[in-house]
Formats: C-alpha cells, sequence, structure tokens
C-alpha cells in the first residue's frame, strides 16, 4: 500500500541519503523515495506499525526528526478551525487571497515545504505574533565569534606572553564550546552508533587541534562550522520556500454555495456536481463549468501562457487558474484530487521518485567516498612520520584538514536540490517534467518526432478549396455538403458544416465507408470520400477529399486541410537552432503530410505510418541520436511515447498519452518543448559544476594539505562555504525568469 510522510527537522541531506537507505534495506519496504526538498517520504509497505518502524530508523541516524504521517498536521488544524471559528476564518481567507489568490500558510523553519496538506500550525488567531528576534542559540555563535576573534587577535599581537596565552586558551575554550557543543555531543553519539559523519569528522578535528596546542584554529574552525552551518541550513530552507511556492497553485479551500449560504469548506471534500463560488483575484480550487460570471482568468501558473484567457458562461475552468476581476460561480467537474492543479502537483512530487544518474551516483558515491577518505586521512597521518617524513603533530595535523575538507555534504544536497528546482522551473513555465532522468534525456536531446494531427496542426479541419463542376457554383456545392453532414459529429462534418448553409434533404443514410446520402429534389445525393465516385478521382480536383455525386454525375468536390498551429513554425526553427534533428511522424496521406512539412520547415517527415510503424522508425532513431524526445497527443501515441528516451504529451487531455509520457506540455501546444530543453541543459550545468566545483576545491585542499600548506580553516570553506555556493547555484533555477 502506498503510503507518505513527513520527516520534520531533517534539515541533513547525508542523513536524509542514510535514512532512505536503510528503510528502502530493511525488509517489508519497497519503492522507497525521500524527497530532500519537501521533506516527503514515500513507500509501499503493509506493516501495521509503520509509524513506529519509521521513526524508530529515523532516531536511529538522527535525532530530533519527527515522523508525520502525510496530512496529518493538516487534519488536526482543519478541526482546531472549525471550532467557532468559520465566519473569522472567511474573512482571514479572503483578505489574504488578494495576493494572486495564493492560500498563506504560515511555515516555521522546519515546516512541511511540500505544500500538499502538510502545514506547520499557525499561530494561534486573536493573539499577537512573536515579532522575530536572535534566538539563544544564534546570540551564542556571535559570542563565540567575538571571543575567537579576539583571541586571535591576542595571539598574533601577544604570541610570547604567558599570562596572554592562558586568557587565550580561556577564551578559545569557551568560543569552541559556546558555538560547537551540539556539534560535538551529534558527532559523539553519532560514533557509539557507529555512524561516520561531517560532525564527527568535526569533533576529532577541534578535539585534535587543542590536543596539538592549536587553540586558536580550534576555536576558528568551530566558529568558522557552525556559522558554515547556519548559513547552510537558510541557504536550503531559502530554496524550499522557492519549491514551496510551487504548490500555491492549488487552494485548500474552497467557498461552497450551500442552501443558498457560502460556506468555506476544504476543497477535498467538495464533490462533483457542487456549487462553489470563486471571488475576485482568488484561485480556482476545482475544475469546473462556469454556471454565472466571466472574465478573465490567469492561467500562467498552469500552462506557461503570460497573457490572460476570457471565459463566459459554459466554459470549463482548470484548477489553479486566477480569477481576475469578476465574480465566478462554477459548478465542478472534478474532485480535488483529479482536478488540474492536483494532477501537476501529483506529476512534480513523483518525479522526486524518478532520480536522474547523476542523482543515483552521488548516492553510491558517498556511501562509499567518506570511509575511503578516512582512510587516507589515517594513511596521511601515520605513513609521513613513520618512514621518517617529519613529526607526527604535523602529519596528524594534516589528516584532520584533509578529513574535514572531505566532507561529502556539498554535493549530496545540492545534486537532488538542482534536480528538484530544475523540474519545478520547467513546472512554472507549463512543462511537466516527471523525474530526474527524463530531464536528462532532454538536456541530452539531439532528434524529436512530431505527430502531425493535434500537434503540430490544430486537429480541426477546414475547408481550403470548392471545386464546382456543371452549372452549380461553389455555394452550391458548400451548401449541398453542409445539409449531408447535418446529423454527423464527424471532425470532416464539422468543418462542411461551418462552410455554408445548408438545404433542406430526405431520408438521410450513413454508407459505411463512403460518407452520407439522402434525397434531394427526389434524386439521391450523395457526400463522401473517393469510394463514392463510380469512376476515377478527377484531374481538375487533385487535392479534394470530399466529393459530391448527385444523380450519379459527380458536381462538387472540397479539398479538407488541417491547419497548422500559428506557433509550430517557430516551434521547428528554435529547435533547428539548437542542432536538433525534427521529424514528422503520421497516419496521414503523404500528400497532406508534405504539404504540412512544407510549411513549418520540416525536411524529413514519413507518412501513412501505423502505431507500430512510429514505433519503428523511433528505436531506428534511437540507434543514431544520443537521446530521441516524441511528442503527441492522441491515444494511438501512446506506445511510441513510452519508447522514446523521452515521450512528451501534448496537454492535459488524454489520460492514455499522459500516463505514456515522461513528461506534458500542458498549455496543449508545442511552443514550450524548446524552452523545455533549454530549461532542462540549464539544470544539468548546474548539477555538473556543482560536481565539479565542489570536487575540484575538496581535491585543491587534500593536495595542499599532504604538503603542509593548508589550514583546518581552509578545509572548513571547502566544506560548509562550497555547499552553500552549490545549494544557491541550485535555487537559482527557480528563480530564472519565466519564458
Amino acid at each position: 500500500m502506498k503510503q507518505s510522510f513527513i520527516l520534520e527537522n531533517l534539515t541533513c541531506a547525508h542523513c536524509a541519503s542514510k535514512i532512505e537507505s536503510r528503510i528502502a534495506s530493511t525488509e517489508g519496504y519497497e519503492n522507497v523515495s525521500f524527497n530532500f526538498a519537501t521533506k516527503k517520504l514515500r513507500l509501499e509497505s503493509e506493516s501495521e506499525n509503520l509509524l513506529d518502524e519509521l521513526q524508530a530508523i529515523c532516531d536511529s541516524i538522527e535525532e530530533g526528526v519527527t515522523v508525520v504521517r502525510f496530512g496529518e498536521n493538516e487534519r488536526r488544524e482543519h478541526e482546531h478551525d472549525h471550532h467557532g471559528h468559520d465566519h473569522h476564518d472567511h474573512d482571514h481567507n479572503h483578505g489574504h487571497d488578494h495576493d494572486h489568490g495564493h492560500d498563506h500558510a504560515h511555515h516555521d523553519h522546519d515546516g512541511c515545504c511540500c505544500g500538499e496538506g502538510c502545514r506547520s500550525e499557525k499561530p494561534k488567531r486573536g493573539k499577537a505574533r512573536r515579532k522575530p528576534g536572535l534566538s539563544t542559540e544564534n546570540l551564542l555563535l556571535i559570542g563565540a565569534g567575538l571571543f575567537a576573534v579576539i583571541s586571535l587577535v591576542l595571539h598574533l599581537v601577544f604570541h610570547d606572553s604567558k599570562f596572554v596565552g592562558g586568557l587565550v586558551l580561556g577564551l578559545c575554550a569557551a568560543a569552541t564550546l559556546m558555538s560547537g557543543i551540539k556539534v560535538m555531543v551529534k558527532g559523539v553519539k553519532n560514533l557509539f552508533k557507529g555512524q561516520i559523519d561531517e560532525n564527527l569528522l568535526m569533533t576529532v578535528a577541534v578535539i585534535a587541534a587543542f590536543a596539538l596546542g592549536e587553540y586558536v584554529e580550534a576555536a576558528m574552525v568551530a566558529v568558522l562550522f557552525s556559522l558554515g552551518e547556519f548559513i547552510e541550513d537558510r541557504a536550503v530552507e531559502r530554496s524550499r520556500r522557492d519549491i514551496e511556492k510551487l504548490s500555491q497553485i492549488r487552494p485548500d479551500n474552497a467557498i461552497l454555495l450551500r442552501g443558498g449560504r457560502e460556506e468555506t469548506v476544504p476543497a477535498r471534500e467538495v464533490g462533483v456536481g457542487s456549487v462553489i463560488i470563486v471571488r475576485p483575484h482568488e484561485r480556482v480550487p476545482l475544475d469546473g463549468e462556469i454556471i454565472e460570471g466571466g472574465g478573465m482568468l490567469d492561467v500562467s501558473a498552469l500552462t506557461g501562457e503570460s497573457v490572460p484567457q476570457g471565459v463566459a458562461v459554459g466554459d470549463a475552468v482548470m484548477s489553479g487558474a486566477v480569477n481576475g476581476e469578476g465574480l465566478l460561480k462554477l459548478r465542478t467537474t472534478k474532485e480535488f484530487g483529479e482536478s488540474t492543479a492536483s494532477r501537476i502537483l501529483s506529476m512534480v512530487e513523483d518525479a522526486a521518485a524518478q532520480k536522474g544518474g547523476s542523482e543515483r551516483f552521488i548516492t553510491r558515491f558517498a556511501s562509499v567516498y567518506t570511509p575511503v577518505m578516512i582512510g587516507i586521512s589515517v594513511l596521511i597521518a601515520v605513513l609521513p612520520p613513520l618512514l621518517g617524513w617529519g613529526e607526527w603533530s604535523r602529519w596528524i595535523y594534516n589528516a584532520l584538514v584533509v578529513l574535514v575538507a572531505s566532507c561529502p555534504c556539498a554535493i549530496v544536497i545540492s545534486v537532488p536540490l538542482s534536480y528538484y528546482a530544475g523540474i519545478g522551473a520547467a513546472s512554472r513555465r507549463g512543462v511537466l517534467i516527471k523525474g530526474g532522468k527524463y530531464l536528462e534525456a532532454l538536456a541530452r536531446t539531439e532528434a524529436v518526432g512530431f505527430d502531425k494531427t493535434g500537434t503540430l496542426t490544430t486537429g480541426q479541419l477546414m475547408i481550403n478549396k470548392v471545386y464546382s463542376f456543371e452549372e452549380y457554383s461553389e455555394s452550391d456545392i458548400l451548401g449541398l455538403a453542409s445539409a449531408c453532414e447535418r446529423y454527423s459529429d464527424h471532425p470532416i462534418a464539422r468543418a462542411l458544416k461551418r462552410g455554408g448553409e445548408g438545404v433542406e434533404l430526405e431520408e438521410y443514410r450513413e454508407v459505411a465507408g463512403c460518407g452520407v446520402s439522402a434525397r434531394y429534389k427526389g434524386k439521391l445525393l450523395v457526400c463522401g470520400n473517393e469510394k463514392a465516385l463510380s469512376g476515377e478521382l478527377p484531374a481538375a480536383a487533385p487535392d479534394a477529399n470530399v466529393f459530391l455525386v448527385y444523380d450519379g454525375r459527380l458536381i462538387g468536390a472540397i479539398a479538407l486541410e488541417d491547419e497548422p498551429r500559428p506557433e509550430s513554425a517557430d516551434t521547428i526553427r528554435a529547435l533547428k537552432k539548437m542542432k536538433i534533428k525534427t521529424v514528422m511522424l503520421t497516419g496521414d496521406s503523404k500528400r497532406k503530410a508534405e504539404q504540412t512539412a512544407r510549411l513549418l520547415g520540416i525536411s524529413d517527415f514519413e507518412a501513412e505510418l501505423m502505431p507500430e510503424k512510429k514505433l519503428e522508425y523511433i528505436s531506428r532513431l534511437k540507434k543514431r541520436a544520443k537521446s530521441v524526445c516524441f511528442v503527441g497527443d492522441g491515444i494511438n501515441d501512446a506506445p511510441v511515447l513510452a519508447a522514446s528516451d523521452c515521450g512528451v504529451a501534448m496537454g492535459l487531455g488524454s489520460e492514455a498519452a499522459i500516463e505514456a509520457a515522461d513528461a506534458v506540455l500542458s498549455s496543449g501546444t508545442p511552443a514550450q518543448l524548446p524552452e523545455a530543453i533549454r530549461s532542462s541543459k540549464r539544470a544539468m550545468r548546474t548539477i555538473y559544476s556543482n560536481i565539479i566545483f565542489a570536487l575540484a576545491v575538496k581535491l585543491a585542499v587534500i593536495v595542499l594539505a599532504c604538503f603542509g600548506l593548508a589550514a583546518i580553516w581552509m578545509s572548513v570553506l571547502a566544506d560548509t562555504g562550497v555547499c552553500v555556493i552549490c545549494v544557491l547555484c541550485a535555487a537559482r533555477l527557480l528563480r530564472t525568469r519565466k519564458a
């Protein structure tokens, strides 16, 4: 059974990785995935004591972590809110939703960032909120920093004075305890648990520095490490807040119209067919149809389209859209979990389970890297003095530098954050990528295959040309064709009915595989394809695909064309500029495919393909390109979407296509594809540059340490300093300008 939990107070990415690995290796747990960015743990288990078992595993690795069942906080909060506060809540929510309709929840430092129901506890209403200030821990860190700086100055100026030496020792000891006592206690506890992490490495380094008489260095290391941890936590939390903004496209509450009264209720409790109110500047909580009102909707959070969409009575509205100035009354058409905003959030959340190759590599790398670096540090401390290359104190000090510098936190934190930030940034542009491995596939794209109908074209047929024979005019032909197709809902019929005014006919009859027949002025009139003809196709109408035969004579013909999307040509040009090969695969005739390809600037196309032939073509193309994407919109595209390196579905319409696809263009147009590829490339560049930068800095400090040219404070910068830089680089992906 699939279950979700939030791991509150978990700020260490390395610990998170160990918790995930421990749970995954425990019998009875399957498909375990932890998203450090949202603190959300997903797994499958039939255990009856699941919550207690998970809490025990977390306690064995990282103290202070609290396992909360996903959605539990929201339930408790809602129960509290309903005890005599309904009316106040109504006013409170209405007053705050004017900020683009976002539902505001107050989050503490370690609150859930998932935005899908796990909310930190709100301040009690009616009481003044405590003004933010410096915590005791922050004050201790500031005091420790002052003591460390004073001791450094005294050491440099009065290094020969015994009295000053004693004072320096006292100041350094105080600074070390004030800034590093929590780290050292945690490190010692981890040692007894048989765990080696950055806290233990730092504890060993500080104690050894004191033992070697490097008091100032020990104090500075403790202060710098704690300061780095503080900045690192803030950087990670800032990234999480940016990620949290992605979830604000879905309000948790809805205003339900029941018995003539407006009632604010949880959106998940609203059933299909209910009537809800959406006030100006609020977000639509559930998919629905407008039964009263109209105006403009901002759908940019869903589709990436910045131009507002006009709506009126009878129009369908997606949840997550922001209402404009007018009041809307909707009849809901989908439940909370099936609405557009919920599906988008679910896709983004599920993406965390599909880890990219680099992310999987880093997980394996971290499990091997730390023990190896500890072994190297021991060798540096022992071998040179045994070989007579220097004093023990010098090489122990160098080994400590290597130990501290080798901590893998910068990579362990920044790589998963970069993947999630890249996926989140793409979702803000209306591109839903289902996992890190598909982000990688998009970034490596060398070829893109497109379906024609409904993807590069609108899927709506239009009349291109009318041919008339004998004494009939073009308007006569259109009128007769429109009358014949009066009762048909076929796409061809819809195009013909838009083409002219119908006339009165009798005895309508469907002719299987041919078209429609009727009586006009007592004689048989047939409107259909070439099977309606008794002879060969007329040379005067080479591109016609609808023929009108009256009393056995061909009196007219109509050429229907599938209209290309206005943005399709620009999309093809943008991909060509990126050196990406484009090919159109269609089941349509060669003549029509050639015409569309020429209009859009596509040099390669394959026509008259059945789904299995499309599949064969993509399989051949994959042998010649690093990564092949296929873009389609229909059920018949599902096999080839699944077979490509990254299948891209058009819009949120066809369930089969969305399920088979690895990414979704939520606006239903191909225009977002080039930006999706560019966004994926940016994310992968960030991931690779973070890995290279972190390892290069660490390697440089380690090499310098081997020659006695690096101090422990440099190793601290190589650990926490590099980690902060990498996290901020990852967070930049979310703050890039919308396309």
